[in-house]
């Protein structure tokens, strides 16, 4: 069993320096000190908010920058690029007909980074 996730929960990006924090609109309608997450808040710029520099040489600014610095590598600013919801995700705990976000779950950003929750800013709301 996980713990449920809510706004302001810490999430950290492998390719990432800096964590972030995790926002979630009022719109799941489940709110404890803040509004609970489903598995559809990965939204960039709305939901998933940049981690520092990235470092991921799939990024194609930080493989450009580490080409002009020839091959030393170079990190950019972070620009997730998310596709797909986070995963797995908790089935037994619907809020708005969505499966809710655990502390478990993943997201995988297209320049090859996995972001996972560090944090889940809740602890007395578990998830089977």
């Amino acid at each position: 069993m996980g713990f449920c996730v809510c706004g302001g929960a810490m999430c950290a990006c492998s390719f990432g320096m800096a964590p972030s924090a995790l926002m979630v609109t009022p719109e799941n309608k489940v709110v404890s000190a803040m509004p609970l997450a489903t598995i559809m808040d990965y939204v960039v710029m709305k939901n998933v908010m940049p981690f520092g520099m990235c470092s991921s040489m799939a990024n194609p600014t930080v493989a450009a920058a580490t080409a002009a610095a020839l091959g030393v590598l170079t990190p950019m600013p972070c620009m997730p690029v998310t596709t797909a919801p986070w995963a797995p995700g908790s089935p037994a705990v619907l809020i708005g007909n969505k499966p809710a976000l655990t502390q478990a779950s993943k997201l995988i950003c297209a320049w090859g980074g996995v972001i996972q929750i560090t944090n889940p800013a809740v602890t007395n709301i578990q998830a089977p």
